[in-house]
């Protein structure tokens, strides 16, 4: 597994705001838009192109194109959802896959209670968004769904981690480089509910308020 902390200002900028217990949630879901956006830059780094002869006003040159099979969005609910437009404004012609997932409170284990995949995913690349890599049990169970399915590569963009987390990630993936991790900073540790320190809260109610 890789892991990349994007360290840019305007990362840290907008990370800071969303931190802030002050942020209301329109302002929060415009933050993190934004963010993602930033992050899906640094995810795509590595997105599988082709070459594609164009002519422009003055010549003819050759260019690039993403590659067919399209990329794969799967924002993880209901977080995720929250992240899904800053990364399709950076691919728009991805398309885009949904995975239900629930943490146990007291287990702190993850379990599917909704996919809206394709059956067969041979050859594709796969962005996960899940803006909290707390413990690591919900994104170990998507990455580990989508590469059942075939996936070639899955890149999963956060932005947040805790080091209990990303270790677990590492671990469950211990020599498979078809797993990275994309997140605005790592930061100091999980508490005993689980949620990252300092953190920024629950990312879930914080988006969409406390249902």
């Amino acid at each position: 597994m890789r892991l990349h902390v994007v360290d840019h200002p305007l990362v840290a900028h907008k990370l800071t705001a969303l931190r802030d217990e002050r942020t209301d949630s329109p302002t929060f879901r415009r933050l993190a838009d934004e963010l993602v956006t930033l992050l899906a830059y640094e995810a795509t780094r590595e997105v599988r192109v082709e070459p594609f002869p164009i002519h422009t006003p003055v010549a003819q040159t050759t260019g690039v194109r993403l590659s067919a099979p399209k990329p794969l969005v799967v924002p993880i609910l209901r977080a995720g959802l929250g992240m899904l437009d800053g990364m399709v404004r950076l691919l728009p012609t991805a398309e885009v896959g949904f995975l239900g997932m629930i943490r146990d409170e007291e287990t702190l284990q993850a379990t599917t209670y909704a996919t809206r995949l394709p059956e067969d995913l041979s050859g594709r690349q796969c962005f996960a968004l899940d803006p909290m890599l707390a413990t690591g049990g919900t994104l170990v169970a998507a990455i580990g769904f989508l590469l059942e399915r075939g996936a070639v590569d899955v890149t999963a963009l956060c932005l947040l981690a805790a080091p209990e987390g990303v270790e677990v990630v590492r671990s469950a993936f211990e020599g498979e480089a078809r797993v990275t991790v994309v997140t605005a900073a790592v930061d100091e540790r999980l508490d005993e509910n689980g949620y990252i320190v300092p953190g920024l809260g629950d990312a879930g109610d914080r988006l969409y308020g406390i249902v």
